[in-house]
């Protein structure tokens, strides 16, 4: 196909008008408005304070409200101590953690991440465009683990892990993928 033969085609997309939004993970209109009434339920400023009497609506500890890290431990199966609440984006966290991982040993005894010739990463399939930007931006080695219907292909990722020195995170998906549903 030549290139006029292309600019042709393209046109003919292009009068259709379509309104196409390839993002992924976006809740739908419906969804958002199921917590609509979380944008009046505070209504005072004495409402405003944690159980240990902090104030929410300034800046906070940096792992979270203890009453948050109790609600999302309890949904997710696991300890308040081991979530962390941050910001409304968990690409920044994500983002944050590895570039502090590459700057700076994850724990005692080891090297920054930089500092090694090769590292990668284990990337359930399908998965983020944007965690994968991550990886390509640190220039991350990516390892495709199949997403099956209950998760990622677990025997392959402790195979790989057990094998590979070089592996040193995995990306997770939240606890409803895209574009399955696969929890």
């Amino acid at each position: 196909m030549n290139y006029g033969q292309l600019l042709k085609e393209y046109e003919e997309y292009k009068s259709l008008g379509l309104k196409l939004d390839m993002s992924r993970g976006k809740p739908s209109a419906e969804q958002v408005s199921t917590v609509e009434r979380l944008l009046s339920v505070v209504t005072e400023n004495s409402q405003c304070f944690s159980e240990t009497g902090s104030d929410c609506r300034n800046y906070g500890g940096l792992d979270g409200i203890n009453e948050m890290k109790r609600l999302f431990g309890e949904l997710l199966g696991v300890g308040p101590e081991q979530i962390i609440v941050g910001g409304n984006s968990s690409l920044n966290l994500m983002y944050d953690t590895v570039a502090r991982s590459m700057l700076h040993p994850v724990e005692d005894g080891c090297r920054p991440w930089s500092k090694y010739e090769k590292i990668s990463f284990l990337c359930p399939v399908p998965g983020y465009d944007r965690h994968f930007a991550i990886c390509e931006y640190f220039d991350i080695n990516m390892i495709n683990i199949p997403m099956n219907a209950d998760g990622p292909d677990m025997d392959m990722v402790e195979s790989l892990v057990a094998s590979d020195e070089t592996i040193k995170g995995i990306w997770c998906v939240p606890k409803y993928s895209n574009p399955t549903g696969v929890t």
